[in-house]
């Protein structure tokens, strides 16, 4: 029974389509404006967006060091008891 639902999902899955598929011209390649972004930098709300940015990225990294850390310790601690 799992493995019909699974099959069936399966299926109904590949059958569907994210976004339609939209053709590229020569006047998309001309167009250096984004609107957000000028909207953003005008209300002086893209140096709040980089500095969230900076933060999150900063935290990750500091989690990822801190972890390694750890993990180096734990390794020294088991090769001192073998």
């Amino acid at each position: 029974m799992k493995k019909l639902v699974f099959i069936s999902l399966l299926m109904l899955s590949l059958s569907l389509n994210a976004q339609d598929k939209i053709e590229i011209t020569g006047e998309d390649y001309q167009n250096t404006k984004v609107e957000m972004a000028d909207l953003m930098r005008s209300n002086g709300k893209i140096y709040v967006l980089t500095g969230i940015i900076g933060i999150v990225l900063g935290g990750i990294l500091v989690y990822v060091v801190h972890t390694d850390r750890k993990i180096s310790n734990l390794e020294k601690q088991y090769k001192e008891l073998t």
